[in-house]
């Protein structure tokens, strides 16, 4: 399996982000440069392909709805910085808000400040609550192999 690159880890802590804890985080930015949009958010379907036992053959499972939005920072220069933002559902704000941070991360100016004040501490609450879930898990698993049958 190949390994995410850093752009792809930052868009997947976006897209997966609950939009509460990603506005909060964005707020926390502070006075945001200005940004158009080139793509508004739209909203269709995407096929969501799967595998057979997870290695085999490829088929369609189905569809999922999807938000798309793409905007441009209108910060001076000569840089086009372009951010692109995929979230799974109905969203608006939060493709919005996932292609502004997108955008500002690729820009040298903004790439730390937005960094380690929006995706490190959504990757990390991200981290948790699939901690908490891993734990509440296991807390409820059976081991059919260590049950007794009724037969003496």
């Amino acid at each position: 399996m190949s390994e995410l690159t850093p752009r792809q880890q930052w868009m997947a802590v976006l897209a997966k982000a609950p939009l509460a804890d990603l506005e909060a985080q964005v707020a926390a930015c502070g006075d945001l440069p200005a940004y158009r949009f080139l793509r508004s958010p739209q909203t269709g379907l995407a096929m969501v392909r799967g595998r057979a036992g997870g290695t085999g053959e490829p088929f369609n499972l189905g569809e999922i709805t999807l938000t798309r939005c793409v905007v441009q920072l209108e910060i001076p220069g000569d840089r086009p910085d372009l951010g692109f933002g995929y979230v799974a559902g109905r969203c608006h704000r939060h493709a919005e808000l996932a292609a502004l941070c997108d955008a500002l991360i690729q820009h040298p100016q903004w790439r730390d400040s937005v960094h380690t004040q929006v995706v490190e501490p959504l990757g990390a609450l991200a981290h948790t609550r699939q901690t908490e879930t891993a734990q509440q898990t296991a807390a409820t698993r059976v081991n059919f192999f260590t049950l007794r049958r009724g037969e003496s």
